[in-house]
C-alpha cells in the first residue's frame, strides 16, 4: 500500500512598496465605483486613524532619525568628511532649486491650477464612523530645533551614554516605520484613492500623476548629466564616459529602491572610473546617506505640483526655506523604500502647510517614482566621489622617488 503524504505548498509573494501602491490605487479606484457608503466609511476611518497616527509620529520620527543621523557624522573628524558633506549638500540644494525651477515653468502648461483637484480634504461628503485624537509630544519645529540641537551636542562631546539611548530610539522608529508604517501605507492610499473616486477628482488626478513622472525622468536625467560634467571638468575626465561606466548603479537601484543595498555595486563603478579605493570606500557608504538629489528632486516638484493645483500663494522665500530645510532633514532618510518621503513629511507640514490629504498624495507620488530617484541619488554619489578624489590627489603626499643606486663596476 503505497501512502503519498500532502505535502502544504506555501507561496509567498514578497511584494514590494511600489507594486503594492500600484495596487491599491487600482483597487480604490476600481472600488469606488460600487462600494455602498458603509463600505466607504470604513475605509475613511481606517484613514483617520492612520492620519492621527502619522501626525503622533512625524516629530519623534524627526528626533529619533535626524539627531543620530548629525551625531554620526561627527565620528569621522576631518577636512575629508567636510568636503563631502558640503559636496553632499550643495548637490542636493542643486537639485532642489533646478527642480523649482524648471516645475514653475512647465506647471502652468502641463498643470490645470483652474481644477483646484487637490483640495482633497473636503472632497467627499461622508465622514468616519469615529476618530482617536492623537496629539503630537510636540509640535514639528520643536522637533527639529530639539534634533538639530541633540545631534550637534553629541557629536562634539563624543559622549556615549545619550547617544546610546538615541540610537535606540533610531531603532524603535525605523521598526515602526518598516514593520507599521510602510506595509499600512497601501491601505491609506486605497482610501485616499477610493475617497477621489467617490467624489469624482480621480481622473483629474491620475493625469496630474502621469505628468509630474514624466517631468521627474527627464529632470532626472538632465541633472545626472550636469553633475558629472561638472566632475569631468574638475577632474578633466569624459563625463559621458564616467556616466556610462555608473549605469550599472544606476540600473542595480531601480530594483532594489535602496541606496543602501545598492553600495557594492556603486562602491566597483567608482573605483572603475578612476577614484582611489581609500576614497571610494569612504564617499560611498557616506553619500547613500547624505546625498539625496533624486529624492529632493522629486518631493520638490511633486510638492510644488500639489501647490500649484489647490491654488496656494506660495512665495519664492518660502519654498527656498524649504528647500534648505529639506537638503537637512534628508539626512535622516532611513534606508527603507519611501523613507525620505517619512523623514520629509514635518517640514511639508510645518513649511508648506500641507495637511493629511495633501501629504497622503505627497506619499502616494513619491513612492511611484522611488525607483528613479534611488537612481539618481547613488549615480550621483560617483560624481561627488570623483570631485573629492581630485581633492584628495592633490592633499596627499606624493610617494617618494627611490634614490637611483650607484653604477657598479
Amino acid at each position: 500500500m503505497i501512502k503519498f503524504r500532502k505535502r502544504k505548498l506555501h507561496l509567498k509573494l514578497k511584494w514590494g512598496l511600489l507594486p503594492g501602491v500600484i495596487c491599491a490605487i487600482a483597487a480604490g479606484i476600481a472600488c469606488g465605483l460600487f462600494f455602498p457608503e458603509w463600505l466607504v466609511r470604513v475605509s475613511l476611518t481606517f484613514n483617520g486613524l492612520f492620519g492621527n497616527f502619522l501626525g503622533f509620529i512625524i516629530p519623534l520620527l524627526i528626533v529619533g532619525l535626524v539627531a543620530p543621523g548629525i551625531a554620526e557624522l561627527g565620528r569621522s573628524a576631518g577636512k575629508l568628511l567636510f568636503i563631502t558633506a558640503a559636496l553632499a549638500y550643495g548637490f542636493t540644494l542643486a537639485s532642489g532649486f533646478f527642480s523649482y525651477g524648471i516645475s514653475e515653468l512647465t506647471f502652468p502648461y502641463l498643470l490645470d491650477a483652474t481644477a483646484k483637484t487637490t483640495q482633497f480634504a473636503a472632497s467627499a461628503e461622508l465622514k468616519p464612523y469615529f476618530t482617536v485624537a492623537m496629539p503630537p509630544l510636540m509640535d514639528v519645529m520643536t522637533a527639529l530645533v530639539l534634533a538639530f540641537t541633540l545631534g550637534l551636542g553629541m557629536a562634539v562631546i563624543q559622549g556615549s551614554r545619550l547617544k546610546g539611548v538615541m540610537l535606540d530610539l533610531r531603532d524603535i522608529i525605523d521598526r515602526v516605520i518598516a514593520r507599521v508604517i510602510i506595509p499600512l501605507l497601501p491601505y491609506y492610499i486605497f482610501g485616499i484613492f477610493l475617497n477621489m473616486t467617490v467624489a469624482g477628482q480621480v481622473v483629474s488626478v491620475l493625469g496630474v500623476f502621469a505628468k509630474i513622472i514624466v517631468l521627474i525622468f527627464a529632470i532626472t536625467a538632465v541633472m545626472l548629466v550636469l553633475q558629472f560634467t561638472l566632475a569631468g571638468l574638475i577632474a578633466r575626465q569624459n563625463p559621458f564616459k564616467m556616466l556610462k561606466t555608473m549605469l550599472v548603479a544606476y540600473m542595480t537601484a531601480l530594483g532594489t529602491q535602496s541606496s543602501a543595498a545598492t553600495i557594492p555595486v556603486t562602491l566597483k563603478q567608482t573605483i572603475k572610473i578612476g577614484v582611489r579605493e581609500e576614497v571610494a570606500g569612504f564617499v560611498v557608504p557616506l553619500c547613500a546617506t547624505i546625498h539625496l538629489s533624486g529624492s529632493t528632486m522629486k518631493i520638490v516638484a511633486c510638492a510644488l505640483a500639489i501647490v500649484f493645483m489647490s491654488g496656494m500663494n506660495m512665495p519664492f522665500e518660502q519654498f527656498a526655506g524649504f528647500i534648505c530645510m529639506l537638503g537637512v532633514t534628508m539626512v535622516a532618510a532611513p534606508g527603507v523604500p519611501g523613507g525620505a518621503i517619512m523623514a520629509a513629511l514635518g517640514i511639508l507640514q510645518s513649511m508648506l502647510g500641507f495637511g493629511e490629504a495633501e501629504l497622503g498624495l505627497m506619499i502616494a507620488l513619491y513612492i511611484a517614482m522611488d525607483s528613479f530617484g534611488t537612481a539618481c541619488n547613488v549615480t550621483g554619489d560617483g560624481s561627488i566621489a570623483v570631485i573629492v578624489n581630485k581633492i584628495y590627489s592633490r592633499r596627499a603626499p606624493q610617494p617618494q622617488q627611490p634614490a637611483a643606486s650607484a653604477p657598479s663596476n
